[in-house]
């Protein structure tokens, strides 16, 4: 037989589950935590770190930019090393690692050491033609971290002036 109270009853019970459920329901999502300052800009300069990860070079192309002109613009970051200027056998030690750029032209005799970290290696009055910049990543007693050294090569239009 059929009793109206008990459908009422559960019908009741069912709604009641449902209402207790939606503020879960329309509440905003929360909002996960900002990374840390740790996860974006790396160890804190005041501990040193144990088993430091490998230092790594990332090199991307000229930018074409001011090429016409003869200026070459490479930009560049670094991962696992601080490009500072600071040389020398005592700051092999230093933790977290430093180092600096080596960098050289069309494979030229000489090179220059670069540790101004400004993320961009600028080279003005390249004359029209095919060019290759060495840029290698450095230790602090100009040692070159294996494997971290990259070659970009760029033409400079036959247009530009290598007066500056």
């Amino acid at each position: 037989m059929f009793h109206l109270h008990t459908v009422t009853h559960a019908f009741v019970a069912a709604v009641g589950a449902a209402l207790l459920a939606l503020p879960a329901l329309t509440e905003p999502p929360k909002a996960s935590a900002p990374p840390t300052a740790r996860e974006i800009r790396g160890a804190t300069p005041y501990a040193p770190i144990e088993n430091e990860p490998a230092p790594k070079l990332i090199v991307d192309d000229p930018l074409p930019d001011l090429l016409d002109k003869g200026i070459v613009w490479i930009q560049y970051r670094t991962e696992n090393v601080r490009i500072v200027p600071v040389f020398g056998k005592g700051a092999l030690s230093v933790s977290p690692r430093v180092g600096h750029l080596h960098v050289r032209v069309d494979d030229l005799s000489w090179l220059w050491a670069d540790a101004s970290d400004l993320n961009t290696v600028d080279i003005a009055g390249m004359p029209p033609g095919e060019h290759k910049v060495l840029i290698e990543l450095a230790d602090a007693n100009h040692q070159v971290f294996p494997g971290q050294s990259k070659t970009v090569k760029f033409t400079v239009p036959s247009t530009a002036s290598a007066s500056h």
